[in-house]
């Protein structure tokens, strides 16, 4: 990972039903990388709100779904497969389980490092043990906190996150940054005091166009907690990527939005934005699947989707 500079802030498949099914699909994307071609797989996760283990076997909807070990044995599996790869969350990684309650978000924060994750966001959750509790658990993360909206200048966070990172993949520059939603009205004004909230269009709007021309990604991506959608004028996905130009990517969290394949936005630059999220509770693994032409650094998405992480095996939800 090539990582940023410090801020003067702070610095899938239109898939088969089976995993087995799926496993025959990944050959071909294998096959992108090629001398002509460079693959790259982003797999991703929000509001997984402490979700250990599964779901308990209680008939309730969502028994016996989701769970740390499953995800992490579909992960390395992707892995052997895929060449290039990047694992991101986009927040609330914390609260929900007693898991939290007893341990402040150090069994979360460990078990993601141990999975490889490459970078995540702040969801609101993060801090609901307060500034204090939020600092005390960072360490226990070996990957990066991306929060460009939240000034952390003048609290003890300041220089704990980044604003983005860069990522070098198989001769590919990824660019990933994050945006947090406004804490004001939906955390307790203690538990966020000296948080400056910036707004994130033009916030998104600086830093994408600085990975974009200045740094030469190929891909930017942003990590939101921000929400997909509201009936309001509030800031959500939606309206980022209709507002904002050079974002590839929006991978999505907060409004635990079950999105069975990514929405295609144009944006302000007339180019197209995509937008995913894939629910809470680790109970679904997002996935996208790009290919890039080496001599002109073109782009497509080439597979994306969705993986249900059950005790059934990890079959990818079918797309219409």
């Amino acid at each position: 990972m090539e990582e940023s500079h410090a801020t003067n802030r702070r610095n899938f498949l239109k898939q088969a039903g089976t995993l087995a099914a799926f496993s025959a699909v990944s050959v071909p994307a294998l096959a992108l990388a090629n001398d002509e071609h460079t693959a790259l797989t982003i797999l991703h996760t929000n509001d997984v709100h402490s979700r250990i283990e599964p779901f308990p076997m209680d008939g309730s909807r969502n028994q016996g779904l989701g769970g740390v070990a499953r995800r992490a044995t579909l992960v390395e599996q992707i892995r052997r497969e895929q060449r290039n790869v990047l694992l991101l969350d986009a927040g609330d990684m914390v609260q929900g389980t007693p898991y939290f309650n007893l341990f402040g978000g150090k069994v979360e924060l460990e078990l993601m490092s141990k999975m490889g994750y490459d970078a995540g966001t702040f969801g609101n959750h993060e801090f609901d043990n307060g500034l204090v509790g939020l600092a005390d658990m960072v360490p226990y993360a070996n990957f990066p906190f991306l929060t460009a909206n939240y000034d952390f200048s003048d609290t003890i966070l300041n220089g704990k996150t980044r604003d983005y990172a860069i990522f070098r993949k198989g001769g590919l520059r990824v660019g990933v940054f994050g945006l947090g939603i406004q804490l004001a009205g939906l955390v307790d004004p203690t538990l966020c005091h000296g948080v400056h909230y910036l707004d994130p269009i033009p916030v998104a709007n600086g830093i994408a166009a600085r990975l974009r021309n200045d740094y030469k990604c190929n891909l930017v991506v942003c990590l939101s907690h921000l929400g997909y959608r509201y009936d309001d004028n509030r800031v959500c996905d939606r309206v980022l990527a209709a507002n904002t130009r050079d974002i590839d990517l929006i991978i999505g969290g907060h409004t635990h939005t079950f999105m069975p394949q990514p929405e295609s936005m144009r944006n302000l630059g007339g180019g197209v934005t995509l937008i995913n999220q894939v629910g809470f509770a680790g109970i679904n693994l997002g996935r996208l699947d790009y290919q890039f032409e080496r001599k002109s650094g073109r782009k497509k998405l080439v597979m994306a989707g969705t993986y249900e992480i059950s005790p059934h095996g990890h079959a990818p939800i079918e797309h219409g």
